[in-house]
C-alpha cells in the first residue's frame, strides 16, 4: 500500500458538509450547473485534429473555457500523448479503475510512476526532473506538503468547479481537495467482534494487530495514532495518549512489526489491520473466495477521524493539456463515482446528490459515519510529529 506522507485536513466546516450529506443526501444548497460537461468525450474530429495554438495555450489555460471547452482540452491532450501521474497505486482509493477509464475514454495514455512514494517525493521528483520531459503532470498531495509548495502548481478550475464548497478549494484553483476517507480497524471476522480500539488491548489479539506505516511516514499510520489517542483521553492537541496505547500493545505483544497489505491480510499474518476505509473497503470481495470475512468498522469509542488529498497540475507539466484533461475527468460525475467505488468519499459528494447523480451502491457500501469527524490543523501535525519523533523510538515492537 502507498505510504503517503503526513496528511492535513480540510476545516471542519467543509468536511461536516460532506459529513451531512452523507446522512441525508440533500442537505447543501445546490450550486450551479457547470458551463461544460466535464465527462463528454471529444468529437472524433477535434481528437484528431486540434489546433496549434490551442496546444500552445495548454499551459497558461485556468480553465476550460480558455481552450475552447473540455472536449477541446481532452483532443489536445490526446495529442500529447499521454499524462504522467506519480504515486497513485491501483489499489489506493480505486486509481487503478481510475486510470483504465480515462485511458479508454480519451486516448491518452496514463503513466503512473513511483506508486509508493509519498508527498514530498512527490515535489522533489518534480523539481529533479523538471524539464526532461518525466516529471509528473499530476500531483495528489497531502494538506501539508500541498500548502506547503504552491509555488510549484498551475492554477485550473475544471468545469465543475462551482460544486466544490469553497473550503475544499485554493480560490484560484491551484490546488483542491479531491477524496477523504476514515480510520478504521479492520478485521477477520473469525477473531469476534471489535468495535472499540480498546478491544485491541485484549491478550487474545497478541501478535494480530498491524498498524499500517510508520506514523511518522505514514498518514495512515500517523492517523491511528490520533485515532488511539481520541479514544484514551487524547485530544488534536494531545496524542500523548495514543502513543501510550501502542506501546502498551507493544509490550504486550499485540502489536505486530509489519506494515499490511492485501497479500500478508490474505495470508492471515496481519488480521487486524488500522488503515484508512478506501484501502481496506475494496478487500471485502478479495478476500471473500479466500474464507476471509473481513470486517470494517469506525471505532465506537473515538470520534471519525478523516483527512483529505488534494489534487494540482505541475505548472512546469511536459503534457499540460492532458494534465487538465486528467483533472476535468477526476471532478467529473465518472471521475467522483470512482473514489465512491473506491470506498473514499469525492469532495464533489454532496452536489451530486442534491443532482441524483450518486453512485447509490457505492455510497451505501461505505456507509459512512454521520458524526462530523476529527482533525488536525497543520499547527497541530506539526506538534504531533514533534511528540512523534521524540517518543515514538521507545515503542519496541515485538
Amino acid at each position: 500500500m502507498r505510504k503517503k506522507g503526513m496528511r492535513a485536513v480540510i476545516s471542519l466546516a467543509a468536511i461536516s458538509l460532506i459529513v451531512a450529506a452523507c446522512s441525508s443526501g440533500a442537505t447543501s444548497a445546490p450550486s450551479s450547473a457547470p458551463a461544460e460537461s466535464a465527462s463528454a468525450a471529444p468529437s472524433a474530429s477535434a481528437a484528431e485534429s486540434p489546433s496549434a495554438s490551442a496546444a500552445v495555450a495548454a499551459k497558461d489555460a485556468t480553465s476550460a473555457a480558455d481552450m475552447g471547452g473540455v472536449d477541446a482540452v481532452c483532443a489536445a491532450g490526446k495529442a500529447e500523448g499521454q499524462v504522467t501521474l506519480i504515486a497513485t497505486p491501483p489499489d489506493w482509493a480505486n486509481y487503478g479503475q481510475m486510470i483504465t477509464d480515462f485511458q479508454n475514454k480519451y486516448g491518452i495514455k496514463v503513466q503512473s510512476d513511483q506508486p509508493d512514494a509519498d508527498s514530498q517525493t512527490e515535489i522533489n521528483t518534480a523539481k529533479q526532473l523538471a524539464g526532461t520531459g518525466r516529471q509528473p503532470d499530476i500531483f495528489d498531495l497531502g494538506t501539508v506538503v500541498a500548502l506547503a509548495n504552491t509555488d510549484v502548481y498551475a492554477p485550473y478550475k475544471p468545469a465543475t468547479w462551482a460544486d466544490i464548497p469553497d473550503a475544499n478549494k485554493e480560490p484560484t484553483g491551484l490546488w483542491i481537495n479531491n477524496y477523504t476517507g476514515f480510520e478504521t480497524i479492520s478485521y477477520d471476522a473469525k477473531l469476534g467482534d471489535i468495535t472499540k480500539v480498546a478491544d485491541l488491548a485484549d491478550p487474545k489479539y497478541k501478535g494480530k494487530v498491524a498498524l499500517n506505516g510508520d506514523p511518522l511516514k505514514a498518514a495512515a499510520g500517523f492517523n491511528g495514532v490520533v485515532l488511539a489517542a481520541l479514544a484514551n483521553g487524547g485530544s488534536a492537541d494531545n496524542i500523548a495518549p495514543g502513543v501510550d496505547f501502542f506501546k502498551k500493545l507493544a509490550d504486550m505483544g499485540n502489536l505486530l512489526p509489519v506494515d499490511p497489505n492485501p497479500a500478508t491480510i490474505a495470508s492471515g499474518q496481519t488480521p487486524i489491520v488500522i488503515d484508512w476505509t478506501y484501502n481496506q473497503g475494496g478487500l471485502v470481495a478479495t478476500l471473500k473466495p479466500k474464507g476471509i470475512d473481513w470486517k470494517i468498522v469506525v471505532p465506537s469509542d473515538a470520534p471519525p477521524v478523516a483527512a483529505y488529498y488534494n489534487e494540482a497540475i505541475n505548472k512546469d507539466a511536459a503534457h499540460p493539456a492532458a494534465a487538465r484533461c486528467w483533472v476535468e475527468y477526476v471532478f467529473s460525475d465518472a471521475g467522483q463515482n470512482t473514489w465512491l467505488k473506491g470506498f473514499a468519499l469525492p469532495v464533489r459528494l454532496a452536489a451530486m446528490q442534491q443532482a441524483g447523480t450518486v453512485d447509490q451502491a457505492a455510497f451505501a457500501a461505505i456507509n459512512p459515519p454521520t458524526t462530523a469527524p476529527v482533525q488536525l490543523t497543520s499547527a497541530q501535525i506539526d506538534a504531533a510529529k514533534q511528540y512523534l519523533t521524540a517518543n515514538w523510538k521507545f515503542i519496541t515492537i515485538k
